[in-house]
């Protein structure tokens, strides 16, 4: 089968991704998902077929399934180690566990996605793996922010984000552990990325490790590193996050959701520099500095037991709060403007207008879900733009409802004579629903972590990562 080569139209600038998948619908859906992020896509549907392509092509990120006939996922993979091909892996698999996602890492994936996908997954891991892959060295922005190129800036210049820059600057230089709280979607990784990018460890890696998409089980390997033998499938030596960022800094994104046990390993890392891989009787030091970003209060989960105190002290050595958008409501302009034109070069088209309406309704907002659900609007009314100018009544529409307007939200269905676990579940499903799918604004909501939905949400039989509510054994839509 001739390979689906790269969409010429696609922005320079983007990362060159190529989807490796033998059943069609599935590899062009994921190219599809690719290229409206921006990214040069080729596609193609066997091993064998991607190892010609990677031959004549250079690619910055390989999306490939786990499950193929001939030559599946990870064979793959050590053709790829073998020749020392350069570009970030990220496994596909529909049939995740375990066993399967540390045989495909230790191999070298940066991480798996499992089948049915959900679309912002996959957009974040295939963007991770590039920057990774990349390293790029930071530059400034037109606004005077630190960012890495081609990467998203930060935007603004109300009070709140002045201060939050003139605290970066002074932190950044320092070798402190910095932990950064803020409400989801208010841009904490970006922070972070520029406190490295200011730091004197900017030529130095800095490693990310998204600690809600791990279980308990892989997440202990993943910081630490494993060797042979250690468990079922550990076959090989695999060096852990910690390991990787020597030299530079590490990300712990969403740190609370951290496994109790653990954390008192990642206490003695912060205290001493030094770790053991899993299985290995050997210590190993390391210079690294740690960053990690929460969108809970710290204080209360360690009150409430979830967080170990010692390593709430340990991480709050430099606090640092990334302000929601409803208190720099004077960015907004500024991030509308930002958003039109990264989505117009990702699309390669025109800016598209909003009117002075629509505009007006955006800066008034409360914006319960912040940056991110600021550039999701813009982004959705620059693919939906018909080429006129887009008023308001269109984005009132996919606004979601903030605080102020929580007693519009419809009931849950709960009555009278229901179990704790019916209500629980029915106020889960309602949230879900609410929130379009989302997981990590639902666990915000209702005050759980992601794992913690995900977990319920797989005993009521929810395929795993799916956006849609289709149970598990119903086709996907």
């Amino acid at each position: 089968m001739t390979p689906k080569y790269t969409d010429p139209r696609a922005p320079r600038g983007a990362g060159h991704i190529l989807v490796v998948d033998d059943h069609r619908p599935a590899r062009e859906s994921m190219a599809d998902v690719l290229r409206q992020a921006g990214h040069r896509v080729a596609c193609c549907s066997s091993g064998a077929e991607a190892l010609r392509l990677i031959g004549d092509e250079a690619f910055d990120c390989i999306v490939t399934d786990l499950q193929m006939p001939g030559m599946n996922g990870v064979e793959l993979m050590l053709h790829l180690e073998r020749r020392r091909y350069g570009a970030s892996v990220v496994m596909v698999t529909a049939h995740a566990s375990v066993p399967t996602a540390v045989e495909a890492m230790r191999h070298g994936a940066y991480d798996y996605i499992e089948k049915p996908f959900d679309v912002d997954r996959l957009e974040q891991l295939v963007d991770e793996a590039i920057r990774q892959k990349k390293s790029l060295r930071p530059e400034r922005a037109p606004d005077g922010s630190l960012h890495p190129d081609g990467q998203p800036q930060m935007v603004g210049n109300s009070p709140p984000m002045r201060a939050l820059r003139e605290k970066i600057t002074q932190i950044a230089p320092t070798p402190e552990t910095v932990l950064i709280h803020g409400e989801t979607g208010t841009g904490k990784e970006l922070v972070a990325r520029a406190v490295h990018a200011a730091s004197d460890r900017r030529d130095g890696p800095l490693v990310s490790l998204n600690c809600p998409v791990l279980s308990a089980q892989l997440m202990e390997s993943e910081l630490f590193g494993h060797e042979r033998g250690a468990f079922t499938g550990a076959d090989a030596p695999r060096t852990g996050r910690f390991e990787s960022a020597h030299g530079g800094s590490i990300l712990l994104d969403e740190v609370t959701e951290i496994d109790l046990a653990l954390q008192a390993k990642l206490l003695r890392v912060l205290q001493e520099r030094a770790f053991e891989r899993v299985g290995s009787s050997q210590t190993i030091a390391v210079d690294v500095r740690v960053l990690a970003t929460t969108n809970r209060d710290l204080a209360q989960e360690v009150a409430e037991g979830r967080f170990r105190q010692d390593l709430y002290y340990r991480l709050a050595v430099v606090p640092l709060h990334v302000p929601p958008l409803r208190e720099r409501r004077d960015d907004v302009p500024a991030l509308i403007d930002y958003f039109l034109d990264r989505c117009a070069k990702r699309l390669g088209r025109e800016p598209t207008v909003l009117d002075e309406g629509a505009r007006d309704l955006l800066v008034h907002h409360d914006w319960p879900g912040n940056v991110r659900e600021l550039e999701n609007i813009v982004t959705r009314a620059c693919v939906l733009d018909g080429g006129s100018p887009i008023g308001a009544d269109p984005l009132k529409r996919w606004l979601l409802t903030g605080p102020a307007g929580r007693a519009d939200r419809r009931a849950a269905g709960i009555e009278v004579g229901l179990s704790l676990e019916e209500m629980e579940r029915k106020l889960i499903e309602a949230t879900l629903e609410h929130y379009g799918g989302h997981r990590a604004k639902t666990a915000e909501a209702l005050g759980i972590g992601v794992r913690t939905l995900t977990g319920k949400l797989r005993q009521y039989g929810y395929a795993p990562r799916e956006k849609s509510f289709a149970k598990t054994g119903d086709a996907a839509p």
